[in-house]
């Protein structure tokens, strides 16, 4: 097992994976104790039975440099292969904005290939190389060093059996004439919208029962605040408080530090210094929003005027598309985008790109009366009226 420790040596192996077809990528990395996630070993291989084919990546060593591998990433003549690649491709925008092209994910093609929805690494393994898969390194410390031969030989299958997978899985891809169904998707993965978070964005993902504007321009001000502290210190952001401590925070509305002292459940370091005095000014910031600026909850769903017969039938519409076509319900459309489209709404990803050609363009003739479903057995047919 060959591990690279030097700029020249990861130069030489990009350079020799650049003249193949693909090369498969993995990361280990640790966010426990981090905003940011700490880079701590990446796997790389290409095809071939050549020994130094696939190798690992210490990043933790001194003076090594990732310059040649951003050159790889940018060479759109070798596929990139990731399985899961979401966070894999976050630390590389994060550290080098830089993104891989083109991008193969083997877990999106799985899921358009009928293998499930977000289908384990474990389980393409099992059932396209019919071979186990050792994971008992798999809750290793990865920025420990120096790293034992069970614990390199684990992360290098990460990367080797993953060529087997993505040469199955292109090839039915190809073969299907499906290939651009994991395009789409995957344009999504490599959208820097997708990884950079904005702290007045942060509310958002705060779960609240009330929903006042007050209320929420308190929940907007203390996560706005909390993800810039994090951000700015790299610790994760509920080591600043967590969500349970913010929600009560913005009920309680404490003006002083006397009154930070009074809460159950913010954590000892969130009562002092910088946090504290971020909080009280977060919360003087949402008491003193202005009417206007208050933030507006999407209700637009609660008001739809639902025809629930028309729903049950684009649920058994959905079902027989995506079992006929072998991918899961969930990929083409939740059940509340069908709620929307049985209320006359159109905006949904249901009846967009290779989505609208799967199940859209029927649900939509259904709507309209221009087709009805029969069923006979186990299978429902689509009936021209």
């Amino acid at each position: 097992m060959k591990t690279i420790t030097t700029t020249q040596a990861l130069k030489a192996f990009c350079e020799t994976a650049s003249q193949h077809d693909y090369v498969t990528v993995d990361t280990e990395f640790l966010r426990e104790r981090t905003y940011y996630s700490k880079l701590c070993l990446i796997q790389l291989a290409y095809p071939g039975d050549d020994p130094d084919s696939a190798v690992l990546v210490d990043p933790l060593v001194d003076g090594l440099s990732l310059e040649p591998l951003k050159e790889l990433f940018a060479d759109t003549s070798t596929v990139k292969v990731f399985h899961a690649a979401r966070q894999d491709l976050e630390i590389f925008w994060v550290e080098g904005k830089v993104f891989p092209q083109p991008l193969f994910d083997t877990q999106v093609a799985a899921m358009v290939c009928g293998f499930g929805e977000q289908v384990g690494y474990e389980t393409l393994v099992r059932r396209i190389c019919k071979q186990p898969l050792d994971k008992t390194s798999r809750f290793t410390d990865w920025s420990r060093r120096p790293l034992s031969p069970a614990q390199k030989t684990y992360a290098l299958g990460d990367v080797t059996h993953l060529r087997d997978i993505y040469e199955h899985l292109s090839a039915k891809l190809e073969e299907s004439g499906r290939s651009h169904w994991v395009e789409e998707e995957l344009a999504i993965l490599t959208d820097p919208a997708t990884y950079d978070i904005d702290p007045r964005e942060a509310w958002r993902r705060v779960k609240t029962r009330t929903q006042s504007g007050r209320f929420l321009a308190l929940v907007r001000e203390l996560a706005a605040f909390r993800e810039h502290y994090a951000q700015t210190n790299n610790v994760p952001r509920n080591r600043v408080f967590k969500d349970d401590a913010l929600v009560e925070l913005a009920s309680t509305k404490p003006r002083s530090m006397s009154d930070l002292g009074k809460s159950r459940l913010l954590l000892r370091e969130g009562r002092k210094g910088a946090i504290a005095e971020g909080i009280l000014k977060a919360v003087e910031a949402g008491l003193n929003c202005p009417q206007t600026d208050l933030p507006r909850p999407d209700r637009s769903r609660e008001n739809l005027n639902i025809n629930p017969a028309l729903a049950d039938l684009l649920r058994v519409l959905l079902k027989s598309k995506t079992e006929s076509a072998g991918v899961a319900a969930k990929l083409i459309a939740p059940s509340a985008d069908l709620d929307v489209i049985a209320a006359g709404g159109r905006d949904v990803p249901a009846l967009t790109g290779w989505r609208l050609e799967v199940f859209g363009e029927d649900a939509l003739r259904l709507c309209e009366g221009k087709i009805a479903l029969t069923a006979k057995g186990e299978t429902v047919r689509v009936v021209e009226i």
